[in-house]
This record gives C-alpha cells, structure tokens and sequence, in this order.
C-alpha cells in the first residue's frame, strides 16, 4: 500500500503525465520567472530586465506554459495603453517549497558534486578515443 508521501508507482515512466508538467515548470527559464513572480507581480518588460538572459521568444512561451498549468495567471490591465501583468497563483505558490528543498540540497552537494565532476572529466580525458 502506497503512502501520501510516497510517489505513485508509474512516476518514473517515461510517459506518465506529470512528466510534461515537471518538465515544464522545472526548466531553466520558468524556476527564474516564478522566482521573480513569487516577489510580485510582474509585467513582461520588468521580467526581461530582472533576467536579462532571456530571449523575448523563451520568456512568451516560458509564461504561456505557466499560465496553461494554472502556475501564473496574466491580467489585463485597463491602462492605456493596455499593459499585461503576470502573477503567481495560489497553485504556483506551492512549488516554493519544494524548489527550496531541491535549491538547499544542491547548495549542501555542491564540494561533493564539483568532487566528481572532476574525477569524471579526468577520467575521460585519459581515457577518450582519438575517435571521438
């Protein structure tokens, strides 16, 4: 018998559901605007200047992935001229937690991470074909 806290059994299937969704709400861009939005909310132009990196292509659709999920919601607002705000959800707000763990779990493994990053690249470097 599963517990609440467990994960479901098919979680690691490639084509299980929540897959799409974690793929999309935990990519580069979209822990980025969720960071900012859990701070406020946020128009378009304040999202490209807050990160800089961002193509305006990736942060449209970043937000129209966001919003599809029910994570952001986007706003119009009556002003003129008409101007777009994006915001944080209640559903978004609680992924805040969890990315916190996984954020603190990477800051902790880091010395151990960087440990085997250059063991790996070591190794490989020794041992590369001159074919590759």
């Amino acid at each position: 018998m599963r517990t609440t806290s467990s994960p479901p059994s098919d979680c690691f299937e490639i084509d299980a559901p929540h897959r799409e969704l974690l793929d999309q709400v935990l990519d580069k861009w979209s822990l980025l605007v969720l960071n900012e939005l859990c701070e406020r909310p946020m128009r378009f132009s304040e999202l490209r200047r807050v990160i800089p990196t961002v193509t305006q292509k990736s942060l449209t659709a970043t937000l129209r992935r966001l919003e599809r999920n029910g994570i952001i919601e986007r706003v119009v607002l009556s002003t003129r001229p008409v101007a777009v705000e994006y915001s944080i959800t209640m559903l978004g707000k609680t992924l805040r937690p969890p990315v916190e763990v996984i954020l603190e779990w990477a800051a902790e493994q880091m010395p151990l991470i960087e440990q085997a990053r250059r063991r790996f690249d070591e190794f490989d470097e020794v041992h590369k074909s001159p074919e590759a």
